[in-house]
């Protein structure tokens, strides 16, 4: 997913989209060693941060207007 896919969702779909990569990278991480996935957890955490990155421009935005 880009940041132009993530800047026409709605504040509850980005947190929504950021509960459930937590998830998964919690889910991940507890996997066996040989079952994880480090490009799954890479992906996650880029997720969280591009979404969480929106959410702070949004907020920052509305206090400027």
């Amino acid at each position: 997913m880009n940041m132009s896919d993530i800047r026409k969702k709605t504040d509850a779909e980005l947190m929504e989209l950021v509960t459930k990569a937590r998830e998964t990278v919690r889910a991940e991480r507890f996997k066996d060693t040989f079952s994880r996935k480090a490009n799954i957890i890479t992906g996650a955490k880029k997720e969280i941060a591009r979404a969480l990155t929106e959410l702070t421009v949004r907020g920052t935005n509305q206090n400027v207007k």
